[in-house]
């Protein structure tokens, strides 16, 4: 009996220890989400120098996963983080004189630990959406040194290999280099030639928040926060962009929705089981308002047509009196703004709701060379087959897209979808 109950003890034991492990690498990738982002912009305003700016921050960050899980996290990490960044930069400055210049302005420099109303994350962004870079350089290497994704999320939510992103970034930080190009906020007649690639890059930061890719957690709430905070900082310097006030409806929409996408246990919960009295009324009429101003502009784009497709959807009392023809309008819109295998997909969703999921299956097979390597797809083909009485083929196709998925919730609902499957 003490044996059993000295290894049931041991067991326990081993289980709070693993339990207690798991919560303070949630606690540290929480805070290093948080921080690194804001910690490298306000780097690169001093150095003006990405690339010993993100050694920086790397060597930082180590430094904090060495020490604070025998310390515990500071009651200010983001002040710890800068301490410790500043230090090191001022190490690696003094071993080469090439840089003497800015030692000097990095010991007289104080760098704020507390984000300010002027983010330096938005003057990175800007930075990184000069016109001299190209649009696609300019997205992978913001979202790198300001939303602080690593290469191989960039090319996932790009859907190219991660060589490619790689080579993009690189390049992106040498044209920096070689052109000159100033850290700062460009004037009045600039703003307008980098809008694309920002609302690109604020647009992205958000869906990694929203639905992330990753294997790590299912929603980085507060990336999607840090995008909708960033882009009503865009709104405020540029009030009569339709476009961004139709971006920040767009965000404000989807995350009045939110509270009804998991169950306690963490689950995912689609779309046509939400509790919708979870759903945040006054947050949808926001984002309903800001569509509406955005609208009396009449510059009609991409992200206020989403926006829209957004509203409809909170705005439906219930799953069965969603509008789906007006949706089914609203993507054929889309397509003409801004064509993508994506925007075809989501198109086809909607088909299947209003004209039937045989005539959505041969829209979606058609997309089958663009998209095969998109878990999405498959999972998107495996609904409609198991609708059109094709259930071996669906396991197949569900079977695909469990192989190319990382984010859990979507891999716990694919996993339930199969195992409720008959096996072939």
């Amino acid at each position: 009996m003490r044996a059993g109950s000295s290894k049931c003890g041991r067991w326990l034991s081993a289980r709070t220890a693993e339990k207690a492990q798991a919560a303070t690498d949630a606690a540290l990738a929480a805070v290093f989400r948080e921080e690194a982002g804001r910690l490298t912009a306000a780097l690169v305003h001093v150095l003006g120098d990405f690339d010993l700016a993100e050694e920086v921050v790397q060597d930082s960050l180590v430094a904090a996963l060495e020490k604070w899980p025998e310390q515990g996290i500071p009651e200010k990490p983001g002040a710890w983080l800068m301490t410790t960044a500043r230090r090191r930069a001022i190490d690696i400055l003094r071993r080469d004189k090439r840089y003497r210049e800015k030692l000097a302005l990095l010991e007289r420099t104080p760098l704020a630990p507390e984000p300010t109303e002027a983010d330096d994350r938005l003057r990175l962004i800007f930075t990184c959406c000069h016109p001299a870079l190209a649009q696609e350089a300019q997205v992978a290497l913001t979202l790198r040194a300001v939303a602080g994704f690593t290469t191989t999320e960039i090319a996932s939510a790009f859907l190219l290999p991660e060589a490619t992103v790689a080579q993009r970034i690189v390049r992106a930080k040498r044209k920096i280099v070689d052109a000159h190009i100033p850290y700062r906020m460009p004037d009045q007649v600039e703003l307008a030639g980098r809008l694309d690639g920002v609302l690109s890059v604020l647009y992205l930061m958000f869906n990694e928040g929203y639905l992330s890719r990753g294997a790590q957690v299912a929603m980085r709430r507060d990336l999607a926060d840090d995008a909708l905070w960033l882009t009503g900082l865009v709104a405020t310097l540029m009030p009569d962009q339709a476009e961004v006030i139709g971006l920040l409806a767009l965000m404000t929409l989807n995350l009045a929705r939110s509270k009804a996408r998991f169950d306690k246990a963490g689950e995912m919960v689609l779309l046509p089981d939400q509790d919708r009295a979870l759903w945040d009324g006054a947050a949808i009429a926001e984002g309903v308002q800001l569509l509406e101003r955005a609208g009396a502009m009449r510059a009609t784009g991409p992200y206020q047509v989403q926006g829209a497709i957004a509203a409809l959807h909170s705005e439906a009392p219930s799953w069965e009196e969603t509008d789906w023809h007006q949706i089914v309008v609203l993507y054929e819109s889309l397509i003409r703004m801004a064509d993508s295998p994506v925007v075809r997909l989501n198109r086809a969703v909607a088909l299947s709701h209003f004209a039937g999921p045989e005539m959505a299956l041969g829209e979606v097979n058609d997309l089958a060379m663009a998209l095969d390597g998109y878990h999405l797809f498959h999972a998107t083909r495996a609904d409609l087959l198991d609708r059109t009485g094709e259930p071996a083929l669906a396991r197949e196709a569900r079977l695909r897209a469990l192989e190319l998925c990382q984010n859990p919730a979507e891999r716990s609902l694919l996993e339930r979808k199969l195992r409720r499957s008959p096996r072939a």
